[in-house]
């Protein structure tokens, strides 16, 4: 099936001005001046895009799909993420994983939400584990769940420097980084490793430790929730300025929240393309209730709306930046000819008008 974007403002993530995108099945066939092709290719639907703005499909890298929490007991368990509420925040593709609760809740349903997902149009991915050590797996082992489950595209998310942790040494968690990264060269992916950093006294120390008693690449570790604190956060911008990758929360209000901290790694002349952002949806908030996807586009919006980043150096940040992590680019987070058709498409004040995962028209409105 063919489908024609005429005349929509593109940023791929880079600016190129008013194209015509033509979509073919699940990719993008073509990016071409409009007017380039005419509409009589056996073209399905045709698109009036004018005043309107694509950008990559969003990539939210961390989100509790079947619920987080549990940590009050089991009334505070929250339910499943719904496709619906997901697709509403711009986001094409998402990882799912477990938290706390690697206990009454399991890597089999972990999988099987995933799958769910994915017949909604979403492309999906999930971690193997949860907050403690050892890791569940669906195989039993860390580089078998790596190898044979497709989905599967590291470890995560592990807790550090937080009471709710399993207290792991860092010759614990370098065993289960090498189990990592040997199953992502042996299966062609990722092999991150994604870290919860709680409020503990160690802080980032847990990371850095493992990087200063191991060979293991820095680029396979992704420390996460690093704006929930000021003092996390110093340390946070540290590392990026020392080469290391750091992952934000969306909705943050306690911390620091994202346009914030967006503004200070710009003083510190940070490099951006080491920082990515995650909606930490399903997950429970301390102070009560539950994490909710739609901050992670309210948060891409007031960068754009505040004139924090450009809109297509935005995008980097919750798109662009987390597929290049996860070794997804350049089939995903980047607009291009071959490229997966994941597209967000705004209009000039931001407001969601239309989504495409794999080619797919996901949300659509006047």
């Amino acid at each position: 099936m063919l489908t024609m974007l005429r005349n929509i403002s593109c940023y791929t993530p880079k600016p190129v001005g008013k194209k015509d995108i033509l979509i073919a099945g699940d990719k993008i066939f073509k990016i071409t001046m409009p007017g380039v092709l005419e509409d009589n290719i056996h073209l399905a639907h045709t698109i009036d895009a004018e005043g309107l703005y694509a950008f990559p499909g969003l990539i939210d890298m961390h989100a509790h799909i079947t619920g987080g929490g549990g940590e009050a007991g089991f009334d505070s368990r929250a339910g499943e993420m719904m496709a619906e509420d997901i697709i509403a925040a711009g986001i094409t593709t998402l990882v799912g994983l477990l938290g706390a609760d690697g206990v009454t809740r399991s890597m089999e349903a972990l999988y099987a939400k995933a799958k769910a997902l994915e017949a909604a149009g979403l492309t999906t991915y999930i971690y193997s584990g949860s907050y403690a050590l050892p890791p569940v797996t669906l195989t039993g082992s860390l580089i078998k769940d790596m190898v044979f489950i497709d989905t599967v595209i590291g470890g995560g998310e592990i807790a550090v420097s937080d009471h709710r942790s399993s207290c792991p040494s860092t010759e614990d968690l370098i065993k289960i980084a090498a189990q990592l990264h040997l199953g992502g060269l042996l299966a062609g992916k990722a092999g991150v490793m994604h870290l919860h950093v709680g409020d503990g006294k160690k802080g980032l120390g847990a990371v850095t430790d493992i990087l200063k008693n191991s060979d293991l690449p820095m680029t396979m570790f992704i420390p996460t929730h690093v704006n929930r604190n000021r003092k996390l956060f110093r340390e946070a911008v540290g590392y990026v300025k020392s080469g290391g990758l750091i992952d934000m929360t969306a909705g943050e209000r306690d911390g620091i929240p994202v346009a914030e901290a967006v503004r200070i790694l710009l003083a510190e002349d940070a490099d951006l393309s080491r920082v990515t952002v995650s909606s930490d949806a399903g997950g429970s908030i301390p102070t009560g209730g539950v994490t909710e996807v739609g901050a992670f586009y309210r948060d891409f919006k007031e960068i754009i709306q505040q004139a924090i980043l450009m809109p297509g150096e935005a995008v980097r940040l919750f798109s662009t930046n987390a597929a290049a992590v996860l070794k997804l680019y350049p089939r995903k987070g980047n607009l291009r000819e071959g490229g997966d058709a994941d597209i967000l498409i705004t209009d000039g004040v931001q407001r969601l008008r239309m989504l495409f995962g794999k080619g797919k028209l996901l949300f659509s409105r006047p």
